[in-house]
């Protein structure tokens, strides 16, 4: 006859727990998973490939109480090919307060509950930042489970810098809102890891070369730990013009950019400043065309604004 699995941190009254004792398998041999302590288990699942999983992560998600998932489809194809049977609940972007109370709620109870993403490290562009804000909140414990990450893998095989770099995530869906964000992530002194839909990756390395020029050093990953996986190396002017030319790729997109030159001189060649930002007024207001010049020179965004305000007010001639 089974027992109810021992579980001294739980709450007097809270639900019971599955009698049974909570297996995975791996390497064709099951496992028995230790009781979890109650709070919420945030647990980074593999990016494609299935066995880029931890053994900690497996017996968290065996021994949860309910794994919340982004979408229970994809998460319970992971859960069966490791014969985890733990019960799956959505959690996510479109999940109301209600839903998340009722989560807090469990946890109040004593349970413990794992919340993972589609794939690689939760809250990482996904929607549990919320529910880790709610749970800390409450006073419940939250602990992190660490593995796969998109973010990071793509920054170690990409071939550029990795003691400063900067994650953005997804940038805007529109061209002009997309090339100001692009103006004020290229000051900064590091590479950049940005993801990206496939249909939008041609339009936003064009983008890219008209912010940022198209010289510095960049690589787009695609598909990372899967079958096809591929990453292609290059200056932004080349990655452009190959995918302009290719058409949007299929699979999940990683792009980085390479830092661009460090802070030129304030007392740097004041002609050539001139001349760029002549270049970019014919096209483009004074605080665009400001922060393209500012984004392209490294020079400080304030005086190259402050020169582009004096040369729109003479109509792009020089003072007298």
């Amino acid at each position: 006859m089974m027992t109810e699995r021992s579980d001294p941190a739980r709450r007097p009254g809270s639900p019971p727990r599955r009698e049974a004792p909570a297996t995975f398998t791996a390497f064709g041999l099951a496992s028995e998973a230790e009781p979890l302590a109650p709070g919420l288990h945030v647990v980074a699942t593999p990016i494609g490939n299935l066995r880029d999983i931890t053994i900690r992560a497996l017996a968290t998600l065996a021994a949860a109480d309910a794994v919340l998932a982004e979408d229970t489809r994809v998460t319970r194809t992971l859960l069966a090919h490791y014969g985890i049977t733990t019960p799956l609940m959505a959690y996510h972007e479109h999940s109301t307060e209600s839903v998340r109370e009722r989560m807090v709620e469990r946890l109040r109870e004593g349970q413990a509950l794992a919340l993972v993403s589609d794939a690689g490290t939760p809250l990482v562009s996904d929607p549990g930042f919320k529910l880790v804000l709610a749970a800390i909140e409450a006073g419940i414990p939250v602990t992190p489970v660490p593995g796969a990450s998109a973010v990071m893998t793509a920054l170690v095989a990409a071939g550029l810098p990795t003691d400063r770099f900067f994650f953005e995530g997804f940038l805007p869906q529109k061209g002009g809102a997309r090339r100001n964000r692009l103006a004020e992530l290229g000051q900064l002194p590091g590479t950049l890891v940005l993801f990206e839909s496939p249909h939008r990756l041609p339009d936003m390395l064009a983008d890219a070369v008209t912010v940022l020029g198209p010289e510095r050093p960049a690589a787009v990953t695609r598909e990372l730990t899967k079958l096809y996986e591929t990453i292609r190396r290059g200056t932004l002017g080349d990655l452009s013009a190959a995918f302009a030319a290719e058409g949007a790729p299929k699979g999940e997109i990683v792009v980085l950019i390479g830092a661009g030159p460090e802070d030129a001189p304030d007392d740097g060649d004041p002609d050539a400043l001139d001349a760029a930002l002549r270049a970019a007024l014919a096209e483009h207001s004074v605080k665009d065309a400001a922060s393209l010049v500012a984004a392209r020179t490294g020079r400080k965004r304030r005086l190259v604004y402050a020169r582009a305000v004096e040369l729109a007010r003479t109509g792009s001639d020089d003072p007298a």
